[in-house]
């Protein structure tokens, strides 16, 4: 049975990786999020779920409004072939989501270690980063240096790369070195 919101929780603060969470209705895409990108602090995200030619899985991660070449992705990553997207039910099978709810939280499924986690540079200059938490009914903010600790404990260290066009200039909204140093979020 894939992990629940509260066994992600619990994996973060085994890790002393500080973080906050707000609840919300069900939200599948990147513009119905947009609304709570004034009540929540941090970079807001989209994940692509992706598989090339020979079946290798790559889950892309990168600000909400960067514009990615999914034509010329592949070459950027050194993948098979040119992408498509991973069915519903591999994305079930190896991160324990459904389609709405994608996130580098997800890995904590992978125990085989099947997924290829791509974080874009531009994402990373923020300090501090947002997702569903295996779940599109809530979000949780997080480190850009956390997300990296969750990752790698995970047996995913990601790749950071430059695969999308900045959507913006980054947010170094003043959080991280209070997350950092594991003290807790501030509220909105």
């Amino acid at each position: 049975m894939p992990a629940t919101p509260a066994d992600l929780f619990a994996a973060l603060d085994r890790l002393g990786i500080a973080h906050r969470t707000v609840t919300h209705p069900p939200l599948f895409t990147v513009e119905q999020s947009r609304a709570l990108h004034a009540e929540v602090p941090g970079g807001h995200t989209k994940n692509l779920f992706l598989r090339d030619k020979k079946g290798a899985v790559f889950l892309v991660v990168a600000l909400a409004d960067a514009a990615i070449d999914l034509k010329g992705l592949h070459r950027v990553l050194g993948a098979s072939g040119r992408f498509s997207f991973g069915s519903a039910e591999l994305m079930m099978e190896l991160l324990g989501v459904t389609p709405g709810s994608v996130t580098p939280f997800g890995v904590i499924n992978d125990a085989g270690g099947r997924v290829a986690v791509v974080l874009d540079a531009a994402m990373m200059e923020h300090a501090v980063l947002n997702y569903h938490p295996l779940d599109n009914t809530m979000t949780t903010t997080i480190a850009r240096d956390d997300l990296v600790k969750f990752l790698e404990a995970t047996g995913h260290p990601p790749r950071i790369v430059a695969v999308a066009a900045p959507a913006g200039p980054a947010a170094d909204d003043g959080l991280a070195p209070r997350l950092n140093s594991g003290s807790n979020l501030p509220s909105t």
